[in-house]
């Protein structure tokens, strides 16, 4: 866990350079406009270089900073390759290769969590990680019955590292203000801090993962392997082979990834109604294809608690949007919080930036490609001050639920699927097929 600066005083003094580094280049910028630069490219310029300190620390914390960078994939996605390259592979290098614990440092969490006979659990059990994240690893092990289980293990420290990392996250406030004006960062940050408690508990993502593994028992497109048990920072479940999804966006047919990315759009869009959550972690990693053609979920440490399901603000603004309603569409973008109240857009601007987004919805049959997602990020890779994205909020009740848009837009534009999301989103997006009684009667007046 060297690599991991879990010391608060480490930590803080990363972020705490931040405001500071930016004053610096303030002032680098006045003395540009005296040399004859206009204001507006001096502007530009301070944006940029303050995006890449900010991604380029962000990048080298795992933990809370880390979620924030994934949080705000959108303003990643908006930014030229050459400033958010390296954040991105930085952020690769952590998801996919996380050190691992030292086997002496595993048998120690296992005796403090599980006693000293821990080892009475299982008939075996491998001290060699099958896969390591930011804050656990996942160890492969037989049950003491015979059952082959993945046994997942939290970081000694992650708690604290995580939560210090919110602390002083804080501090960017001011710099995300000049970067994206319309977004409430210190609300996003609350809110992510809660769900990242949520995480640390293994208990409670035990208590998801089995409600997952219930309503999806014996279903013909999806398979959740169920816990076997748990406390708060040890979590035993079934083990599952498969197909990692990530190697059928490398080598699967255009078969294989049609099918791999319409099962993911199902789960995500179904799971609300059918359990009353959202995986919130749409990570290829934590997929599988197994061998009958299932799509199987691990990882349930980041869901969205909807107990009335799916909001059903997005159909109706997406059935709006496609019906050429701007003005209603912008009004309800506003009452929900996503334009706030100071701020004002341009409609056709807006309407430019959605409407690739909405498309998925108003064709039967549609194909997400990597061509398609980057012809998208060139849309708003202009930091000037007008630019549309740079004046829209990300209210805190659809912090996860833009992170999994994001991430799952992403995942279908890697496995290239050619699908007919349409009928997806009529079976299971609420709004979207028809209008409500109070739309009726507004519109008839």
């Amino acid at each position: 866990m060297s690599d991991l600066p879990r010391r608060a005083v480490a930590r803080s003094a990363k972020l705490a350079a931040l405001p500071i580094g930016f004053a610096g280049r303030t002032a680098l910028g006045l003395g540009k406009r005296i040399g004859g630069k206009s204001a507006e490219i001096v502007a530009q310029e301070i944006q940029e270089r303050t995006a890449e300190q900010i991604f380029k620390v962000l990048g080298e914390l795992k933990g809370g900073a880390m979620k924030l960078g994934q949080a705000l994939s959108i303003f990643e996605a908006a930014l030229p390759s050459e400033i958010a390259g390296p954040y991105r592979a930085t952020l690769t290098k952590l998801q996919d290769a996380a050190p691992p614990l030292p086997a002496a440092t595993v048998h120690k969490v296992l005796v403090e969590q599980l006693g000293d006979d821990w080892r009475e659990n299982f008939r075996s059990f491998e001290d060699r990680p099958t896969a390591a994240a930011s804050i656990g690893q996942v160890h492969k092990a037989v049950w003491h019955d015979g059952r082959t289980v993945a046994v997942k293990i939290q970081y000694p420290g992650a708690g604290k590292a995580l939560l210090s990392d919110f602390t002083q996250l804080a501090r960017l406030g001011k710099l995300f203000g000049v970067l994206l004006p319309g977004l409430d960062i210190k609300a996003v940050l609350s809110e992510l801090r809660e769900r990242v408690v949520e995480e640390l508990d293994y208990l409670r993502e035990a208590e998801a993962q089995h409600a997952f593994a219930l309503e999806f028992k014996d279903d013909p497109d999806f398979l959740v392997p169920d816990v076997i048990a748990a406390n708060e920072q040890v979590l035993v479940s079934e083990w599952v082979d498969g197909t990692p999804l990530s190697r059928i966006i490398t080598d699967g047919t255009k078969e294989e990834r049609d099918r791999a990315g319409l099962l993911l759009v199902r789960f995500l869009f179904s799971s609300p109604a059918r359990v009353g959550m959202l995986h919130a972690d749409p990570h290829p990693g934590n997929f599988r294809v197994m061998d009958d053609g299932r799509l199987c979920v691990l990882d349930f440490g980041a869901v969205n608690r909807l107990p009335d399901g799916y909001p059903s603000v997005f159909g109706k603004l997406t059935r709006i949007f496609n019906n050429g309603d701007m003005e209603n569409v912008v009004q309800g973008l506003r009452d929900e919080g996503f334009i706030l109240p100071h701020i004002e857009v341009d409609m056709e601007a807006l309407r430019a930036f959605l409407a690739p987004y909405v498309e998925p919805t108003a064709v039967e049959e549609f194909t997400f490609s990597r061509e398609w997602l980057q012809h998208q990020a060139a849309t708003v890779t202009d930091l000037r001050p007008g630019n549309v994205v740079r004046q829209l909020n990300l209210p805190v009740s659809y912090v996860l639920i833009h992170r999994v848009h994001a991430a799952g837009v992403g995942v279908l534009c890697q496995l290239g699927t050619t699908a007919r999301f349409r009928q997806e989103v009529i079976r299971w997006v609420p709004g979207f097929a028809e209008e409500d009684p109070g739309e009726r009667a507004v519109a008839a007046s």
